[in-house]
């Protein structure tokens, strides 16, 4: 048996669960918030380790989400130096999220040294796409010598409702052909073709894809620099926009909860209902397109925040959806765990050795 942490370590915040391996018996499981604000006890991520592992004492092994790992890391990776190199590089495509994926490596590193480390990468998954589903209509030399391609994201999510799926439809993943609908503040979707990701609506950054809660997803490249020209601004500026101020919340001016949303709209507000509408009509394009690309389907999976727990918006994107196949794909609602994922990879990396 082995005690395997599971560290999801952000910008300003750490989350962490403890599981025994391989009974996946959750032990323990918190979030550290605040990290490095001013006011905040805790002044960086090795502090904020520090408190988490004083409340574990015992750790046999650790397993890290980083979020970028471009063409380098197709799977999961024992830590060392080169690991933590080619996680560097990474930084330059992922400057919100790997600078913060390493911080909590490194962290592990001086506090628990000698303690396995393994890296798991949300790109990961998606490494299977085919050239002609990843390559961008840019010069070709974009992708050979700066490495602009179609990455994907929320790839352990995907892979984990993958294999759930084939649980609950008693099918081997080789016979399945699924649509993974990853539905939160974040949001994607990925066709799933024998366990493989062949498509995915994310791309470079997770910009790209379905619009979200304060992402915009997809928009006409011109758009972009039109937009600079007009309201003269500079490219920090344009991206905060593109990240943090459009999606559900750029839309209806309201908020990017979709909760708070529902409750508007019903009350008569006009911009709620039309972000709702939005949101619903790019993931049912989508979708679309994903039966083309998969010619079929065994069942539609939704999972994460709103797709686990937000009937009426699956409701929606679902009605009438599949009213021309003769056989009606399965629709199935199931709840996300990245962490336990992160701890099944780690422990097939580390425990059996």
């Amino acid at each position: 048996m082995m005690k395997i942490l599971v560290i999801n370590s952000g910008s300003s915040s750490i989350k962490y669960k403890l599981f025994t391996m391989p009974g996946e018996c959750l032990l323990l499981k918190g979030v550290l918030e605040h990290i490095g604000e001013e006011g905040s006890e805790i002044a960086n991520h090795y502090s904020g380790l520090r408190v988490i592992l004083e409340k574990i004492k015992t750790v046999d092994a650790i397993g890290h989400r980083v979020v970028h790992g471009a063409e380098k890391f197709k799977k999961p990776v024992l830590v060392n130096k080169n690991v933590i190199g080619g996680i560097k590089k990474c930084c330059a495509i992922a400057p919100l999220h790997n600078p913060a994926n390493l911080a909590g490596i490194l962290a592990c590193q001086k506090i628990l040294p000698g303690i396995k480390q393994v890296a798991v990468f949300d790109t990961a998954f998606h490494q299977t796409l085919p050239e002609h589903a990843f390559i961008y209509g840019l010069p070709y030399d974009y992708y050979q010598k700066l490495g602009v391609r179609k990455y994907g994201f929320h790839g352990t999510s995907h892979e984990y409702v993958t294999m759930e799926a084939s649980k609950i439809l008693k099918q081997p993943l080789r016979k399945l052909k699924l649509i993974t609908c990853h539905l939160g503040n974040g949001c994607s979707i990925a066709a799933v073709n024998q366990g493989k990701s062949i498509d995915t609506s994310m791309g470079f950054t997770p910009l790209e894809g379905l619009v979200m809660g304060t992402r915009c997803g997809d928009v006409d490249p011109a758009l972009i620099t039109h937009l600079m020209h007009k309201k003269k601004l500079d490219t920090k500026e344009m991206d905060r926009i593109l990240n943090k101020e459009s999606g559900l919340k750029g839309i209806s001016g309201i908020s990017n909860d979709m909760r708070l949303l529902e409750v508007k709209a019903l009350a008569g507000n006009k911009r709620a209902k039309l972000a709702i509408d939005i949101f619903i009509y790019r993931i049912r394009k989508y979708i679309g397109a994903y039966l083309a690309v998969l010619n079929g389907l065994d069942a539609l999976i939704f999972t994460a925040g709103i797709g686990e727990n937000q009937a009426s918006v699956r409701n929606s994107i679902c009605r009438n959806l599949f009213n021309c196949f003769a056989k009606k794909p399965k629709i199935l609602v199931i709840p996300t765990n990245e962490e336990l994922m992160i701890a099944r990879q780690t422990y097939k990396l580390i425990g059996r050795r």
